[in-house]
């Protein structure tokens, strides 16, 4: 299949594209440098120079791949190049997966891809977007990620300790995350790709649901753990990261494993944590 992807330079798209040459995919990547293009071809994929908001570039992609995958979701580029994609793969039988949330779905113990949608103020702009994509007559998966860790990066890593200095929670650490490793999220997205199906929403969480202290106590490697106020973590984050952070959100991607036959086998984040997180 040719797949036309973006954001492959980036810490999910490039997994993505690892995953898609892996699996026999042909993949074809718009990046904004020079470098970043060698990074994508050393990847084996095919690069263009370009921006995602040139709409005219989006529109001759579309048409010229059999599907599309869109890992680098921003509130500056989704709105045009969404609605250029869906309008390129309407009435088509082409997938075009989309990239979401976990947060979009709000303080929740049991999040599913029917629950409602109660986004912080962090991705409050994602639900027009997303339900417009829905209700386009493409075929349109939106893979909604819960928190990404993995290769030494993500979220996550803003609890690595040095064995010295202190590392501070998001509030009292008495939130729970659903987590999801980049990898396992990577062939998420190719099994989106190949099932190629009007599916809406799929919540891409291993069932994995630490608090955020038990991460950071993984993560410290010996470093003092400290909790603070929410008022504290607003002040030092921004209160718009820190809100979304704060989240008490619980999942356990059984749709993913039943209707995709997504199987996730990387270490948890604790364990990937506790271990170091190496860099592949």
């Amino acid at each position: 299949m040719n797949v036309f992807l973006t954001g492959a330079s980036g810490y999910i798209g490039s997994s993505v594209l690892r995953a898609l040459v892996a699996h026999g995919h042909r993949v074809t990547a718009v990046v904004r440098s020079d470098q970043k293009a060698e990074a994508v071809r050393d990847a084996g994929g095919d690069a263009i120079v370009g921006e995602l908001t040139d709409t005219d570039l989006v529109r001759r992609l579309a048409h010229e791949s059999d599907a599309v995958v869109h890992t680098a979701s921003a509130e500056s580029v989704d709105p045009d190049f969404t609605a250029t994609v869906t309008q390129a793969f309407s009435e088509t039988p082409k997938p075009f997966v989309h990239t979401g949330g976990i947060f979009t779905f709000g303080d929740s113990t049991d999040i599913s891809e029917q629950s409602p949608v109660s986004p912080p103020e962090l991705t409050a702009w994602r639900a027009p977007i997303e339900a417009r994509v829905r209700a386009s007559a493409a075929r349109t998966t939106i893979v909604a990620p819960g928190i990404v860790y993995g290769r030494g990066a993500g979220i996550p890593t803003m609890f690595v300790g040095d064995g010295e200095h202190e590392v501070r929670l998001v509030g009292d650490g008495s939130q729970r995350w659903t987590t999801v490793h980049v990898d396992d999220l990577a062939e998420l997205y190719v099994l989106a790709l190949q099932r190629g199906e009007q599916d809406g929403y799929v919540v891409a969480a291993t069932g994995d649901n630490p608090t955020v202290r038990e991460i950071a106590e993984a993560g410290a490697h010996g470093s003092p753990v400290v909790a603070e106020s929410v008022d504290d973590s607003r002040e030092r984050l921004g209160r718009a990261f820190a809100d979304a952070l704060l989240l008490h959100q619980e999942a356990s991607g059984a749709h993913a494993r039943a209707a995709f036959g997504w199987e996730p086998t990387r270490p948890s984040l604790v364990e990937d944590l506790a271990a170091g997180s190496p860099v592949e």
